[in-house]
Formats: C-alpha cells, sequence, structure tokens
C-alpha cells in the first residue's frame, strides 16, 4: 500500500442499536484506481460508504483525503471532496426530466436567478453522448427504461468531475453493450486519475476491470490485494467462509401436470406468438439480453398488462387475467424484477412488507393479530437467514439481498401453485444466491411449477431443467438445462442464430 493514497477510511468502527457492523475497518484506493469493495449482503459495504459519502457518521476512526483529516458531516461535504455516490436503488426522481435529474441542486442560474434551461440540457446531452447514449434530456424519467435511469446516474458523476466514484452494482439493469460501454469509460476515468471504487457480486466483472480488491466479512476486513494475484475461488472464499459450487444445482425430477401452458401470446412491439408450458416440479428458464420481452411477458400473465392475444391455460382451464389480484387468485405468483419500484414500500416495516400480500392470514376482527404476524417472520427470518436485528425498521434499512430474501418470504406466504422470478438474486451475493436457488428448487420438489427469468445464462443453467431463449420479443431456442451451454445460449440471446 502507499503511504499517501488519495483516499484513506482508517479504523473505521460504527455500531447500530448496539449492533456492531463495523470493526476496525481501513481501506486505501491510490489516484487513478479501479478497487472493488466485496463481501455479503450485510458485510458492511454500504454502511462503509455511507460513511465515506457523509450520509453516516463512524463512532470511531478518520478519514484522509490526499494525506488531510477530512470530517465528512453530510453527503454535501463529501461531494465538495469529490466523491460520488451511484447508489444501487436508482435515487433519480421519476417525475422530472432527465436533465433535472442532472442539474438536481446544482441548477445553472442567469444573474437575475433564471434557470439556463437550454445549457443544461446541452451539457446533459454532451455527458450521455460520453456514455454513448441518445436521450432527449426534456424527456421525463418515468418514461424511461430501468438501464437508461442507472446510465443518468453514472452521468452525474461525471456531470461533477468527480475525482472519486462509488459504483454500487452499476451493472445491474445494463444490457451486455452497456457493460461494455461502462467498462471503457471506466478505463478512461481510470486513465485520467479518477479513482474508482466498484461494488459487485459478479466476480467476472471484478476480474475484468478492477486493480485491487478488498473483501469485508461480518464488519471486518478479511482480505486485501491485487485483483491479477487471486483466481476467483479464492475471492469467494474469503467472502463467504467456505468454497461455492459451480456444479448444477438441480436434479432430474419427475414431473406432474401441466399447470402453465400459454398459446400463441401476443402484444404488439413487445413479444409475439409465444408458446410454452410448465409442469408441477418443473423449474423452467427464460434467458437473454436486456429488451428481449421476456419481463414484458411474464407481466402480462401476472395481470400487469392487459393488451395481449393469445390463450393462457391454468391447471387446463382457459382464464383471462386482467389485474394482479386474478392472478393471484387463480395461482400465479411473481418476484419482479424491479425491488424499489414494484415489490416493496419502502416506508414499511420489513415485517409489513412481509405479510402485505397475505394479510388476510393475520387479520382477525378487522385487526392485524401481531402475535401471530411475529411468529410467521420469525419462521422465515430463519428459513431464508433474513439478516435483520428489529423486523419493525422500515425496509428500504435492509441490503438488497435482504430485502429480496423479504419479498420471496411474502410470496412463500401467499403459496401460489405457480412462482414467477424476475432476475431472483439481482445484487445479491454469492452465498445468499446459493441460499435462493436452494428454495426455489426446494419449492419445485413440493411441486411447485417455477418460472425464472434471468439475464445471466450461468444462472439458468445451474437452477433450470428447461430453458427458453429469447431475442427481440420471441423464444429462439429451448434447451434442456443439462444439455445447453452458455456460449451456446448466446449465440441465440443475441440474435446470431434462430432455432425455436
Amino acid at each position: 500500500m502507499s503511504i499517501n493514497p488519495f483516499m484513506m477510511m482508517n479504523n473505521i468502527e460504527k455500531s447500530f442499536n448496539g449492533v456492531q457492523v463495523l470493526k476496525n475497518v481501513t481501506l486505501q484506493v491510490q489516484e487513478g484506481e479501479i478497487h472493488a469493495l466485496l463481501g455479503e449482503n450485510g458485510a458492511g459495504k454500504s454502511t462503509l460508504m455511507n460513511i465515506l459519502g457523509g450520509v453516516h457518521q463512524p463512532d470511531n476512526g478518520s478519514i484522509h483525503i490526499h494525506g488531510n483529516v477530512v470530517k465528512m458531516a453530510n453527503p454535501r461535504i463529501s461531494m465538495e471532496q469529490g466523491i460520488s455516490f451511484i447508489h444501487q436503488e436508482l435515487n433519480v426522481v421519476a417525475d422530472l426530466k432527465v436533465y433535472e435529474n442532472m442539474f438536481l441542486g446544482s441548477e445553472l442560474r442567469s444573474k437575475i436567478g433564471f434557470l439556463k434551461v437550454e445549457e443544461m440540457c446541452k451539457k446533459t446531452s454532451e455527458i450521455l453522448a460520453k456514455l454513448g447514449v441518445e436521450i432527449n434530456p426534456k424527456e421525463y424519467v418515468r418514461n424511461l427504461d430501468t438501464s437508461y435511469k442507472q446510465l443518468i446516474e453514472i452521468a452525474k458523476s461525471l456531470l461533477h468531475n468527480s475525482k472519486l466514484i462509488i459504483m454500487d452494482e452499476p451493472t445491474a439493469s445494463l444490457a451486455e453493450h452497456e457493460v461494455s460501454r461502462l467498462f471503457e469509460l471506466m478505463k478512461n476515468l481510470k486513465n485520467s486519475g479518477v479513482s474508482i471504487i466498484y461494488i459487485s457480486h459478479k466476480l467476472k466483472e471484478i476480474k475484468e476491470i478492477c486493480d485491487v480488491y478488498t473483501v469485508l466479512r461480518d464488519g471486518e476486513v478479511v482480505g486485501t490485494g491485487s485483483i491479477k494475484n487471486e483466481n476467483l475461488d479464492s475471492i469467494t472464499k474469503l467472502m463467504v467462509g467456505k468454497s461455492i459450487s459451480e456444479d448444477r444445482l438441480v436434479k432430474s425430477n419427475k414431473f406432474g401436470n401441466v399447470l402453465l401452458e400459454v398459446n400463441n401470446l401476443s402484444s404488439q412491439g413487445l413479444y409475439k406468438d409465444i408458446n410454452f408450458s410448465v409442469r408441477k416440479g418443473e423449474i423452467l428458464g427464460f434467458t437473454g439480453l436486456a429488451g428481449d420481452g421476456r419481463t414484458e411477458l411474464f407481466e402480462s400473465l401476472f395481470g400487469y398488462r392487459k393488451k395481449y392475444t393469445g390463450e393462457i391455460k391454468i391447471n387446463n382451464q382457459l382464464v383471462k387475467i386482467d389485474h394482479p389480484r386474478q392472478a393471484v387468485k387463480a395461482g400465479v405468483g411473481l418476484v419482479p424484477k424491479d425491488r424499489k419500484e414494484n415489490a416493496i414500500i419502502k416506508d414499511l416495516s420489513v415485517i409489513h412488507n412481509m405479510s402485505l400480500s397475505s394479510i388476510g392470514s393475520f387479520e382477525k376482527n378487522g385487526f392485524i393479530q401481531d402475535k401471530v404476524e411475529k411468529e410467521k417472520f420469525q419462521y422465515y427470518k430463519e428459513k431464508l437467514n433474513i439478516k435483520v436485528h428489529n423486523p419493525t425498521i422500515t425496509i428500504d434499512k435492509l441490503s438488497g439481498g435482504n430485502q429480496q430474501k423479504v419479498i420471496i418470504a411474502k410470496w412463500l406466504e401467499v403459496d401460489t401453485d405457480i412462482m414467477i422470478f424476475d432476475n431472483p438474486t439481482q445484487g445479491i451475493d454469492v452465498g445468499a444466491k446459493q441460499e435462493i436457488y436452494q428454495h426455489i428448487i426446494s419449492l419445485a420438489e413440493q411441486g411447485k411449477a417455477i418460472i425464472i427469468l434471468s439475464s445471466e445464462a450461468p444462472e439458468v443453467l445451474k437452477v433450470c431443467h428447461n430453458i427458453n431463449v429469447m431475442y427481440q420479443g420471441e423464444i429462439t431456442a429451448r434447451f434442456k438445462g443439462a444439455e445447453a451451454t452458455e456460449d451456446e445460449i448466446m449465440s441465440y440471446a443475441t440474435g446470431s442464430k434462430r432455432g425455436a
């Protein structure tokens, strides 16, 4: 380690409600370095970065910028020190325009106080062009795809000429070509002297783009060093304390009756001529690249999108699902892709988020039975290994992985026969992924029909009995899980080959 790093967090300690979440953590980042910060959900990564970003104050320890001690009393001071934070949970304001989001809090004004709208639009377009993206600066953010919202977050950090950019799962919502573009941008930033702290659970990305790594486990640094001197297995073992198998987890099942059948389903501009069925005990995967139509397809099956043609049969009965309530009544559950916008109520407690979709089972004479609700939450907390010391705190205080486990607990309690998981392990560490995979497999073994939508081919290869590949709204290939390869799946997902 250099004697004079650009940024050093020295012996940082932090506790919440008597629970120590950071223990003497030291992190050094050199100028022009891409530094991977790794660890399981709940390891302390977000708390450490929130201290650097001025959101939390440390109980002990200090922060040094260019060798000078700086007290990050609030986020503005952190920003003034040249630090930008791109959060995993997007912080764009949906009801503002793109340029308004870009300049929020740092608006350009004339001498008499009028907003310089056209100048802000021009600068916005210039910065987005560096990312290879064309977006109308006057478009409302609510009308954009999630990947574009993520790129706006990244563009904001470039706008402020940041010297240190913290990227928390920046590729979670990006398509493959957008990830490549982001990596090129990161290399350019590095060459210009900008430092980056990169938080990701995608270890292949870490190996490709990062120079140095630091691993946290249970609030302590358990390893640090050069990425090129380590293999992915050893880093994984540092993160979770054990080796993680890359073998297929799912075994050949004897499937039961067809629970869900789809015939010639189409929706203009989204997907067309979709045919498939899923049986009791089967885990059926759908994969492809971002924008392939799979999310929109299953939003239709869940009653979120109403304009479609074709047939949906559940238990051999023709159904027309126009609302999510009808879907649940018909036995269909959906764990959606976007946690923040579609799966949690961030101002509601952890325990109430768990019970929300099955509130009737906790109600008696018009009142919620707190004891029953707490007992049920304790059951799922242990079953899914949800890390939360107080279930009455709001769910936005949990890490992304633990939020995901609460969402899964909610649907386990609803107990539908058909379960759809849209990117179920997005933003989740390798250890928690294994736990969620085992729970999904267990549901199939109980006779549930499971559908997994995932942009990650290794994920569907690991846990699916059968796999459908989509490209531009069509199913272009079908594989038995044990016979497919990642390369073959990608050739169909990119449109270079067509089959089914």
